[in-house]
């Protein structure tokens, strides 16, 4: 394989390790600071205060997608690089526009739901609970 192939594949692959890293990284902010928030107002605030948890786990949820359809795109360029003439290789980072439905997908995946809505129930629990 050609030695521009190999460069530009591993740079493709740098950014979708960046990608997936930013996403665990997310994830981890997202509990941390609904603990922490939880954590914070406790008993001493009502149930009114304690709703600003739903907040980060929204947020949380669309920056996390966001990262989650770089990636796809991402992976995406590395399949289009791959079957590349060696000749046709020129380095270029391009990909396809964003849309919206590309985001709903992406907010709708298995990987976000999973993890975010159960968040969400686990502090509906709590809420509820105290």
């Amino acid at each position: 394989m050609d030695t521009n192939k190999i460069q530009h594949l591993q740079m493709i692959q740098n950014i979708i390790t960046r990608m997936a890293g930013n996403s665990f990284a997310l994830k981890g902010w997202a509990v941390t600071l609904i603990v922490g928030i939880y954590a914070l107002l406790g008993q001493q605030a009502n149930k009114k205060m304690l709703c600003i948890a739903y907040i980060p786990i929204l947020v949380f949820w669309l920056l996390d997608s966001f990262y989650l359809l770089q990636e796809r795109q991402f992976r995406k360029l590395y399949d289009v690089v791959r079957q590349l003439e060696e000749s046709e290789i020129n380095f270029d980072m391009r990909r396809e526009s964003l849309t919206l439905v590309d985001y709903r997908k992406s907010v709708l995946s298995i990987t976000e739901c999973f993890f975010y809505i159960p968040l969400a129930i686990v502090a509906t629990i709590i809420l509820y609970y105290l």
